[in-house]
């Protein structure tokens, strides 16, 4: 669509990035990080802490995130608030410019940070505004782009924003997963002690041998392992096309599914038979937010495209067993259909934002799954009980 022409208001003076909406739609900003342009779906994400955790989740390859709270960067980067190594998020909107860091833990700001790791940032935008407009009227595929002298082909841009084919039918999960098998070392953080003395397990547990997990990386979030490590697991990472064969011939006591980005129907077409037959040999299996979508695939559930998805460190999910309610973390664009659950799988928690499914069970209990990020502790430990029971039944 070369003679596309986007409707917007004057470029004001002084910007020097924009977002070119699908729509046509322009958004007027000031550019930060990598100058250049790159595309994706554009969501919101609630939380008022964690940008760099948000960045580094690997769940958000192919989006650019808005956060609602305004003071993005504030408290700068360091090494250890990462769940890869580097970026996944394509982008960041926020509504100030970041500012110099006020932190003890602080090595580096947010945008020299962003440079080095060729992501883009777009401030100075009415972040407010652009959240409703995703609420009402769904998530949008976008560009982003940041140029020093301000100078940009909008015509150009938003004939890649109407190019891009969108997240619905896209496997990420390839392209952000372990390409090798490694074990994973090291529990979870703490101050002054960070990760290297942070486990709190001493010794091994079962008399010198931890039940061993294996985790398969359809796109993990680091602290997952980490926890996996916290209640007394013993853990290796094989890539998300790894076969049965691969998976068995490491003796696992249990299978973990880790969450990851893209459409899980598009990644089930190579995930979800492993995962069957993995269910077969009757090991305990858990699964987290995409390895709770593939496992629902798996059990012969569906999944749909949600209209704005959910991401925020403050969602509520009940537990139906007994009414109890987790204060969460969410990322996910895709859900499980809760009327497709089939005979012999439970629900076993709903969100209390809007009723979807947040959890399911196999009769049993030998395979259960959570659509949330027990890992990231909003509530702050509300959720860590799955983890412990998930090693428990391993022991």
């Amino acid at each position: 669509m070369a003679d596309a022409k986007p409707s917007h208001a004057p470029q004001p003076d002084g910007a020097t990035g924009v977002l070119v909406l699908a729509s046509g739609e322009v958004v007027w900003g000031r550019g930060f990080g990598v100058e250049g342009h790159a595309v994706g779906e554009v969501c919101f994400h609630t939380a008022m802490t964690g940008y760099q955790e948000i960045m580094t989740d690997p769940s958000f390859a192919g989006q650019m995130v808005c956060f609602t709270f305004p003071h993005i960067g504030n408290v700068g980067v360091n090494p250890d608030d990462v769940e890869a190594d580097g970026p996944h998020a394509v982008g960041a909107i926020v509504r100030e410019m970041p500012t110099e860091p006020s932190n003890f833990r602080s090595v580096e700001r947010l945008d020299g940070w962003m440079r080095r790791h060729t992501r883009i940032g777009l401030a100075g935008v009415d972040t407010r505004a652009l959240t409703r407009r995703i609420r009402e009227r769904g998530a949008p595929n976008a560009v982003i782009a940041h140029s020093a002298s301000g100078v940009f082909d909008l015509a150009f841009l938003l004939d890649r924003a109407r190019g891009w084919p969108g997240l619905e039918g896209m496997d990420l999960a390839r392209d952000v997963s372990t390409e090798t098998h490694y074990g994973w070392e090291g529990g979870v953080w703490r101050l002054g002690f960070g990760y290297e003395g942070g486990s709190s397990v001493e010794g091994e547990a079962n008399g010198g041998a931890r039940p061993h997990v294996v985790a398969v990386d359809y796109g993990s979030k680091r602290n997952i392992f980490r926890s996996l490590v916290e209640a007394g697991a013993k853990v290796s990472v094989v890539p998300a096309t790894a076969s049965f064969e691969t998976v068995m011939a490491l003796e696992p006591d249990g299978i973990f599914l880790s969450n990851g980005p893209g459409d899980p129907a598009a990644t089930g077409a190579y995930a979800v038979p492993v995962i069957r037959q993995l269910l077969a040999t009757g090991k305990p299996l858990f699964g987290i937010c995409l390895g709770h979508q593939l496992l629902a695939l798996a059990l012969g559930g569906r999944t749909t495209k949600m209209f704005q998805g959910h991401r925020g460190a403050n969602h509520p999910v009940q537990r139906l067993s007994d009414g109890a309610v987790e204060i969460t973390s969410m990322n996910h664009g895709f859900a499980v259909e809760r009327g497709s659950l089939p005979e012999g799988v439970t629900e076993t928690h709903v969100s209390l934002f809007d009723g979807s499914n947040a959890g399911l069970e196999l009769d049993g209990g030998r395979a259960f799954s959570v659509q949330y990020h027990p890992e990231a502790s909003p509530g702050p430990q509300d959720s860590m009980y799955l983890f412990e029971r998930f090693v428990g039944t391993l022991r």
